[in-house]
């Protein structure tokens, strides 16, 4: 993957976000923070209340629901930043 960014001619390596929510604890922490049950935190990324409280309980959380999590979580700048990196993918 390619991942630079232009500036006035120059080119620079573009930096991979990193994801926020790799653990069951970080997301767990979040949830409590937003005070929203699992319902209502995991139905946002159309993840049962099942599925997201097996990833709370410490089963890995894949890839692609990290990066859910990340664009629907994260902070406007956190989701910009990750969109660009996997359209310039």
């Amino acid at each position: 993957m390619d991942m630079t960014t232009s500036t006035g001619g120059a080119t620079k390596p573009r930096k991979k976000p990193t994801l926020r929510f790799k653990t069951g604890e970080d997301v767990k922490a979040l949830r409590g923070k937003l005070r929203l049950n699992q319902t209502q935190f995991w139905s946002k990324i159309n993840v049962t209340q099942s599925g997201g409280s097996r990833y709370e309980s410490g089963r890995t959380i894949p890839r692609t629901v990290q990066l859910l999590l990340h664009l629907a979580y994260g902070t406007e700048k956190q989701a910009a930043d990750l969109l660009t990196v996997l359209r310039d993918h």
